[in-house]
């Protein structure tokens, strides 16, 4: 039997893949293509997902332990070529806190994505629009998230395969607000404060209710394209 693992930061970036598997805690335990697949979403920042990997790989069984590692998710676009909600593959992923790279493994399949394999770098904050166009830059970078990087880092120790998908939320002038100011150590996001500044800074309103559309139908991209993708159908 072979045994998969993914990884997200939020649960909705897992819900419409997820939808209709066991669940026990957070864990849920479904099948995609061939694949047994454990899933689970431990809040945002490396040490969250971190700590996500860790999970997913005690919750499998001895007897089929994990092949791969896979990093699923939101990312802003660092490129008006890719759009709101785009959901593509990763083939390499930089770190920008230390310039560390790792490559992705590539899905081979019959049907060629429509969108190509792209270069994702991981930032420790929501990337302003400044801030993207210099990782833009300086990565040649296309999408940027706050995560792949340590579930890469964690699946290169552990000997594991890895894959990466992601799904575009936000473009490139996109400006939002800093979420990780609300966002505990834990790695879980503290809806209530959050709620009480929003009320406060209306000029974030209006981009606010469109990054939830987008998360929402990014979702539901992301789904459909991890499904076809472990499926074998997607290149």
């Amino acid at each position: 039997m072979k045994t998969i693992a993914i990884v997200a930061a939020l649960p909705s970036e897992l819900q419409p893949l997820t939808r209709g598997w066991a669940r026990s805690g957070a864990v849920f335990r479904g099948r995609i293509g061939e694949y047994e697949t454990v899933a689970t979403a431990a809040g945002m920042g490396a040490a969250a997902v971190t700590r996500a990997c860790e999970t997913v790989l005690a919750a499998t069984h001895p007897d089929a332990p994990v092949e791969a590692l896979i990093s699923i998710g939101y990312a802003g676009s660092l490129s008006c070529g890719l759009r709101p909600p785009d959901a593509c593959a990763i083939r390499e992923v930089v770190d920008a806190a230390n310039d560390e790279r790792f490559p992705a493994e590539s899905v081979a399949g019959s049907n060629p994505a429509p969108v190509k394999p792209q270069r994702l770098v991981t930032f420790d904050r929501v990337a302003d629009p400044e801030a993207k166009r210099r990782l833009a830059e300086q990565y040649q970078a296309t999408l940027v998230d706050m995560e792949a990087a340590a579930v890469a880092r964690f699946a290169r120790a552990h000997n594991l395969k890895f894959f990466c998908f992601k799904a575009v939320t936000d473009g490139p002038n996109d400006r939002l607000p800093d979420f990780t100011r609300f966002t505990g150590s834990d790695g879980h996001f503290r809806f209530p404060s959050f709620i009480a500044w929003a009320l406060v800074h209306p000029g974030y309103w209006g981009a606010l209710r469109r990054l939830g559309q987008n998360s929402r139908e990014a979702a539901q991209e992301l789904s459909n394209f991890v499904s076809r993708a472990l499926s074998g159908s997607v290149e």
